[in-house]
């Protein structure tokens, strides 16, 4: 597949929603932590190929605000796993920086540490950016941004009919990289869970039912080769935007 891949053409940013470890596990006969281990080992494997491609952006849904809500044997071990898994190493050697949304608020403290030494570390590289969605959901997101805005609205900083699309878009956790174009979901499922409602507005989708620790090179690349034959209109019809290329 990487070979029929039009390099030129590729999104600058690429969401996924990392579905099916569970299930994955279930079907071998495994406990779900191991699920969630072979699914951990899959991410080195992405991060490499997106930055082998160039990509500008990598956004992995990781951890939700409503994954708080599980048993908290799994969540620690999530947790633990996730440190674990960060390696500075195979962001420095692939030259990936590395940043994370969501409510760090709420990370245990030796994961909020963990992360934001890896962002430290890797702030300086200028190749893919891996973003990790921790403790994130959109709802959660959406709701800070209205916070801020009011706040300030309140104060007399702001005029609320000159709040406009991009000054949304300014003050949410994303306000450092493009719109993702392509968002990828494994594992089956057909929704996209609370994951960067607002952003993913015009985003083509690709979901597959494919588990997420067998999502390989070669599955990533069939989803950005997919998108690759889309047309992305953007409200126009597909006769307007053929006359624009």
């Amino acid at each position: 597949m990487l070979e029929k891949l039009d390099i030129s053409r590729l999104p600058r940013h690429v969401a996924i929603i990392m579905d099916g470890n569970g299930r994955w596990a279930q079907a071998k006969g495994l406990v779900r932590t191991d699920g969630h281990s072979a699914g951990a080992d899959n991410v080195h494997d992405i991060i490499t190929a997106a930055a082998e491609l160039h990509l500008g952006f990598l956004t992995l849904y990781t951890f939700s605000t409503e994954n708080w809500n599980r048993p908290k044997d799994e969540v620690d071990a999530l947790m633990h796993l996730l440190m674990r898994h960060l390696e500075g190493d195979i962001f420095m050697k692939n030259d990936v920086r590395f940043r994370i949304i969501g409510d760090r608020k709420r990370l245990p403290l030796f994961v909020r540490e963990g992360v934001e030494a890896l962002e430290d570390l890797t702030k300086n590289n200028k190749g893919t950016c891996l973003v990790l969605a921790l403790s994130y959901s959109s709802k959660w997101e959406l709701t800070e941004t209205t916070r801020i805005l009011a706040r300030r609205v309140a104060k007399g900083e702001l005029n609320p009919e000159d709040i406009d699309e991009q000054m949304i878009s300014d003050n949410l956790q994303t306000n450092f990289m493009p719109d993702p174009e392509l968002l990828i979901r494994t594992g089956g499922e057909e929704r996209i869970s609370n994951y960067l409602l607002w952003q993913c507005a015009y985003s083509e989708f690709y979901f597959t039912d494919v588990y997420w620790p067998d999502f390989n090179r070669e599955e990533f690349y069939k989803a950005l080769y997919a998108y690759q034959h889309r047309q992305r209109r953007f409200g126009k019809t597909g006769e307007q935007v053929m006359n624009e290329e």
